[in-house]
């Protein structure tokens, strides 16, 4: 098939969809392709990176793990849309809530991502980039989540290199500027998407919140974000 050459990471023996899911953890995308697409097929293992293709609905959808942080999810999304042909990547992770009217399970839809990282410093840019979601894909998502009844948090995350922060006051600046929550990737998949000319977006559930103290375990991060997985699903097949 077309799409069936090899990279130094994907290693496909079935074809990609155009449009690719991508949770940070691989069983979550095991958990999704088994359980919300037919037709599944495995396409990838490379670095247990697992990727599968089914359907969702009769349309073509693959979900893939990406790893943890920036560097990581910028190799898949890149290689997913240079190579691949991929024109719409939807980030489906988890996150940490900083505002205090945010609740554990509550939905998180990333209008841009602020960072600390130097992923953008490649791009030679002569100023700081803002790295935004694609709008048509953020109107869908927030559309499928109000008619679910979800809810449903929308505006500026943060996308952190670091997670264990020696900076013990480092989550209270970017609180202060209404950040709602932290994750690990989204702005270096944004960047992505914009260099390359694809669409983007990054959906989340709280997995914790960094001021209550309030936490899920890591099997409830794998497998009970249903409800963010189907929003994710219904916005990347709209």
């Amino acid at each position: 098939m077309e799409n069936l050459k090899f990279t130094p990471h994907i290693n496909p023996t079935g074809p990609i969809a155009p449009r690719v899911i991508l949770p940070g953890d691989p069983l979550r995308a095991k958990y999704i392709a088994e359980n919300f697409l037919t037709d599944v097929a495995q396409f990838n293992s490379v670095r247990n990176a697992l990727g599968f293709t089914g359907e969702y609905k009769g349309v073509p959808v693959s979900v893939m793990g990406t790893g943890m942080g920036m560097p990581s999810i910028g190799i898949y999304a890149h290689e997913l849309v240079s190579v691949y042909g991929v024109n719409r990547l939807i980030r489906a992770g988890s996150c940490g809530a900083f505002q205090d009217n945010m609740k554990l399970y509550d939905i998180v839809i990333g209008i841009a991502a602020s960072t600390n990282s130097n992923f953008a410093a490649q791009y030679g840019l002569p100023g700081v980039f803002a790295p935004c979601c694609s709008y048509k894909l953020l109107e869908a998502a927030v559309s499928c989540a109000k008619a679910l009844g979800l809810p449903v948090h929308i505006g500026n995350i943060l996308s952190s290199d670091v997670f264990y922060n020696d900076d013990k006051k480092s989550n209270d600046a970017w609180k202060k500027m209404g950040l709602l929550a932290v994750e690990m990737e989204a702005a270096a998949l944004y960047m992505i998407a914009a260099r390359l000319g694809v669409e983007a977006l990054c959906v989340l559930t709280v997995s914790d919140h960094l001021y209550s103290g309030e936490e899920t375990s890591s099997a409830e991060r794998e497998k009970s974000f249903g409800d963010m997985v189907r929003v994710v699903l219904e916005t990347a097949i709209g």
